[in-house]
């Protein structure tokens, strides 16, 4: 929902800025960001605590047009303060599980470093990845790493 955003941001802000799971400018402004996080046709998702804080937030839309539309992408973010509690895997099976329901066949990564931790979480739910383009990626630690292409069926 809209009024999700402001809770969305700080976390969304701290991810991209630090440069290591996403490839998205660390410039990005907050408003180009909710356009970018928010925009239509994207199904976005919040993953709360029990006191109802934000702790994590996904996407669904579809990668492709036309005869191709069947094909899901989506993108999610764990509060860094929250990594680690099975927020990024709940988040996960319920955007797997609504993405089929909603028709789509298969979902697809784009761009995923290979480096990010989630790597591990991705193959776990059954994911596969298709390919690695080298040296893609600009890792502010670990220097130029690859960008993997994943997939799934669902």
């Amino acid at each position: 929902m809209a009024d999700d955003w402001p809770r969305i941001w700080p976390f969304w802000h701290r991810i991209v800025v630090a440069a290591e799971t996403y490839a998205w400018d660390p410039d990005t402004s907050e408003e180009d960001a909710r356009a970018l996080w928010m925009a239509p046709g994207k199904r976005v998702f919040v993953a709360e605590d029990t006191t109802g804080a934000v702790v994590g937030s996904a996407y669904v839309t579809p990668n492709y047009g036309g005869p191709a539309a069947a094909v899901a992408n989506a993108a999610f973010m764990v509060d860094p303060d929250h990594t680690g509690r099975g927020v990024g895997r709940a988040l996960a099976e319920h955007v797997l599980r609504t993405a089929a329901a909603d028709g789509y066949r298969a979902m697809v990564f784009n761009a995923v470093v290979e480096t990010n931790p989630a790597v591990k979480l991705w193959t776990s739910l059954g994911f596969t990845i298709l390919g690695t383009i080298p040296e893609a990626f600009d890792h502010p630690t670990h220097g130029r790493v690859g960008l993997h292409v994943m997939h799934r069926a669902l």
